[in-house]
């Protein structure tokens, strides 16, 4: 984003807030979201779609006393027009003891540049190249035999944030992706897969030719699965699932989530809830994070914090409003969704253990590795798992022969206690875990 823009933005949010002052508002916040993005989609060699998508969108946040209204408008709007009407709405809205502006000693005093912004262009021709050699080098591996498309993409998106306290700051980041699935196999015996590549700077996107073969290999790798027997079974979670894992855990430590009383780990505050080898961080500064921000949608600057040490929970992942309901103060996870302002998660993190995953697999005599799941059986007020899977079986510490059409259950709470980390975490996902073993979950299969 030039800087003709960024000032256009930053005089746009600080207008509008200026103006709800006019209108009777107490305090009032505002953000200009700006998203740019281009993808080229491709499929057994042609070109199937090429679209491309901006916007400018603003929106404004009111209080008068505890009472709040927000609205939303294009980057166009009349700012007395929105700042008079959002104070009308607050005028007639109930009462919240917990809604407000951030303190203002917690806002940033300076913005961190965390090199968030890669200002390559990439063209439609490019994407268009990179996504037929990641399809060309996926289908010829031997064995796949039809294609579920490639595509390349090029985005940016950042948020300039102004607040009645004073509080002026933006932050652009830039997403470049590139994937491809593929099949393998024929008739009732065809199996998919795929894999892909995300990053904030184009330079650092594997190459295209590497994410195709990763993929037709994932493919020809799960032809002839069969089901697994029903019973008990130690489960090792690849990194793929295990970043699943791992979502379930932030959003069990959500503070909006605990002061809702709809997370099983609401009243474990301080308690071990996972295995001394588990220990957790979520860090919003790190340089090239996928998931940084030099501040919050609310204007705080977030600091690194180890959400689980060693089994213990130590923090909840709050914003102003969750932090006031627990009676807490925010440290920086408030997300701006829209008009509201919900805490969530920023480079959240399972931190490595001591064992390769190949130490992991050749210490089970028989165990299930799991490479997908699906289906929606994690209910997250009570903790209980049940999920479809599909994988490898393990006998006498190798992977042997593909399955599917198995479930796999247990409760996060016992699955947490159960875990094991390997050494293999990739950082290049906002939400990352290593490989992950589990012992003691149950199978349905055959």
């Amino acid at each position: 984003m030039s800087q003709i823009e960024t000032a256009r933005l930053q005089d746009l949010v600080a207008s509008l807030v200026e103006a709800a002052k006019r209108a009777g508002a107490d305090a009032a916040d505002a953000v200009a979201v700006r998203s740019r993005s281009a993808d080229v989609t491709v499929r057994l060699g042609k070109v199937e779609g090429t679209e491309a998508a901006e916007s400018d969108d603003i929106s404004l946040r009111v209080f008068i006393g505890r009472r709040v209204a927000s609205v939303s408008a294009a980057a166009g709007a009349n700012a007395d027009e929105l700042a008079a009407r959002a104070v009308a709405m607050a005028k007639v809205s109930p009462e919240d003891p917990v809604q407000g502006l951030a303190d203002g000693n917690r806002l940033a005093r300076t913005i961190r540049d965390l090199d968030l912004f890669d200002p390559t262009e990439v063209d439609a021709a490019r994407m268009r190249e990179d996504a037929l050699a990641m399809e060309d080098a996926a289908r010829a591996v031997t064995g796949v035999t039809n294609s579920g498309g490639a595509s390349a993409s090029a985005g940016m998106g950042g948020l300039v944030l102004a607040t009645s306290e004073g509080f002026l700051g933006q932050y652009m980041a830039t997403r470049f992706g590139r994937s491809v699935s593929v099949i393998a196999g024929e008739g009732t015996g065809m199996e998919r897969d795929y894999d892909f590549s995300s990053r904030l700077h184009f330079a650092d996107l594997e190459a295209p030719e590497a994410i195709g073969q990763r993929a037709g290999e994932r493919a020809v790798r799960r032809l002839g699965a069969t089901k697994a027997r029903t019973g008990p079974v130690d489960v090792i979670f690849d990194p793929r699932v295990a970043r699943g894992i791992a979502g379930h855990l932030a959003g069990a430590i959500n503070g909006a989530s605990v002061a809702r009383r709809t997370s099983f780990l609401r009243d474990r505050m301080g308690e071990k809830i996972a295995s001394a080898a588990i220990t957790v961080t979520d860090d919003p500064l790190r340089v090239r994070g996928p998931s940084s921000r030099p501040f919050d949608g609310e204007g705080v600057e977030g600091e690194v914090l180890t959400m689980v040490d060693q089994g213990v929970l130590r923090h909840w992942l709050l914003s102003t409003s969750a932090a006031r309901e627990l009676g807490l103060v925010t440290n920086g996870r408030g997300s701006r969704a829209g008009t509201s302002v919900n805490p969530t998660s920023t480079n959240f993190a399972i931190e490595p253990g001591a064992a390769s995953p190949q130490d992991l697999i050749s210490g089970l005599k028989r165990g299930f590795y799991v490479t997908e799941v699906f289906g929606q059986g994690v209910n997250m007020v009570t903790g209980e798992y049940s999920r479809g899977a599909s994988g490898f079986w393990i006998e006498n510490g190798e992977l042997t022969h593909p399955v599917s059409e198995v479930t796999i259950a247990s409760n996060l709470k016992t699955m947490f206690l159960a875990m094991v980390p390997a050494n293999d975490v990739d950082r290049n996902f906002g939400t990352a875990a290593p490989t992950l073993l589990i012992e003691g979950m149950t199978l349905a299969g055959e």
